[in-house]
């Protein structure tokens, strides 16, 4: 599969090249558009059994029950996806590695890519996301998206990040949640609150602008119905 992602940073769409008989996966609700003869399924798993195990568990993790499955026809196809939000996508190579996946930052991916749920913690909680994120793993590419641009920070070491502003991580990095400043009157007051440090050697993947921040911001300016 080849993906071609365009008008990014701030509204991207991505197209999904398929060869002949290729498969490819999505969330529910993303598709725009796509080839005539590409064929589509709806269902509740990628791969394997557990299907109806599976849809519960994504939507835990903040996903949608379904996906979508896309398959070319005899002469190849594409298909046309996007995110919810406005914002930036970007496609990982998983070569038998491992992502962890914020919720909702999961577009697409190539049908050899499994998703399965992975428990974070109440550390999570404690940081207003979720106690469930989204483990990626097999082979083949993937696609991401968020909210504002989205860029990569290469870590070997330590390193902080604020929670918010997360997309996705490789399970070779630990990590643990701690206030920003000295104190915690000092952080909270700075308008950070808890940091994310992560330690160790892999790719953290950031969005710039925070989901949640921008909800408390529009939230009390829209009119009740």
């Amino acid at each position: 599969m080849d993906i071609q992602i365009i008008m990014g940073p701030g509204n991207s769409a991505a197209q999904l090249v398929l060869a002949p008989g290729e498969t490819a996966v999505s969330e529910g609700g993303a598709m725009i558009a796509m080839s005539a003869d590409t064929a589509i399924e709806t269902t509740t798993h990628t791969r394997g059994g557990g299907g109806i195990m599976k849809g519960l568990k994504r939507m835990i993790t903040g996903e949608s029950f379904f996906i979508n499955k896309f398959t070319a026809g005899p002469q190849g196809g594409h298909v046309w996806v996007a995110a919810t939000m406005a914002g930036d996508m970007t496609t990982l190579e998983l070569e038998g590695s491992r992502w962890i996946v914020q919720s909702g930052a999961f577009v697409a991916a190539e049908s050899s890519v499994q998703m399965d749920m992975s428990w974070q913690g109440f550390k999570t909680l404690f940081a207003k996301e979720g106690l469930f994120w989204i483990n990626m793993s097999g082979s083949g590419k993937m696609v991401i998206n968020s909210f504002g641009a989205i860029y990569p920070i290469d870590i070997d070491g330590e390193y902080i990040v604020d929670t918010g502003h997360i997309v996705a991580f490789e399970e070779t990095l630990n990590f643990k949640l701690s206030k920003a400043g000295g104190s915690w009157v000092s952080s909270f007051l700075g308008g950070e609150g808890l940091v994310c440090r992560f330690s160790g050697k892999g790719r953290v993947w950031c969005q710039s602008h925070n989901a949640s921040s921008f909800g408390r911001i529009l939230g009390p300016k829209l009119r009740p119905r």
